[in-house]
Parts: structure tokens; C-alpha cells; sequence
């Protein structure tokens, strides 16, 4: 696949998770994808397979409203892809607001994305999930 190829589907990532479309979502991945979040906070860790997509995914619109974000920026080299963004919201629990500037940075392979490492503002997050 070549690189504009990719970023049509990193792109087509970013479209179904903003409509809420786990199937979509489902089908642009590889049946052994990896969504690692590094650091501390209730999402960071490795997320593997179709059913830990789909859990994750489930729990994090469980847990978190975003209610902007901006097109990220995609910047792609051969099977990587960056893309570039700043999402807002608000923690459901919690009420309280967060601007997350972050970073995905997607592996695609035989027109599947097989590996996603999501850089976030995860002290934003954690203040905005802060109960007192």
C-alpha cells in the first residue's frame, strides 16, 4: 500500500470513531491489532484483538464526551502514519473539561491497521477525571 493509501484509512479510523461506529472501526483493523496508550491513566495500557478494541472503545464512550475536535494533521512514510490533533471534552463522572493535544501513530499493513500507539495529554485527562 502506498503512503495516500494509508492515510485514507487512518483517516477513515478517525471518521468512524467520531460517529461512534464500532463496526467500522472493527473493519479497518487486523484481527491481532494493538492499541497501546502509554502512561498513567485508566486507559493507558495495550488493548489487543477485535474484543479488546471493542471494549475499550465501549468504555471509553462510557467514560468520556468529546465535544470538538479538530481534523488532525496526517503525516505518512511508507506503512506509518501520524496523525496530529487536538480533541476537547469532558469526563462524564466528573463533569469537568480537558484539551487533549495528542498524537496516533498507526502502522498500516495489507490495508489493515494493524498497530496504533496513542500519545495523549494524559495529566489533562487525569486532573479532568479528578474527583475533589
Amino acid at each position: 500500500m502506498n503512503a495516500q493509501t494509508n492515510v485514507r484509512i487512518a483517516k477513515a479510523f478517525f471518521s468512524a470513531i467520531g460517529k461512534g461506529d464500532t463496526q467500522v472501526v472493527i473493519a479497518l483493523c487486523a484481527e491481532d491489532i494493538e492499541w497501546i496508550i502509554p502512561g498513567e491513566w485508566a486507559w493507558a495500557g495495550a488493548h489487543r484483538g477485535h474484543a479488546g478494541l471493542t471494549d475499550f472503545i465501549q468504555r471509553s464512550s462510557e467514560t468520556v464526551e468529546i465535544s470538538s475536535s479538530e481534523p488532525p494533521t496526517f503525516i505518512a512514510e511508507g506503512d506509518r502514519v501520524l496523525a496530529v490533533g487536538v480533541a476537547k471534552g469532558k469526563v462524564k463522572a466528573t463533569n469537568k473539561t480537558f484539551e487533549d493535544h495528542f498524537i496516533f501513530d498507526f502502522t498500516v499493513r495489507e490495508g489493515k491497521v494493524t498497530n496504533i500507539r496513542e500519545y495523549i495529554d494524559t495529566l489533562a485527562l487525569a486532573r479532568a477525571s479528578e474527583t475533589a
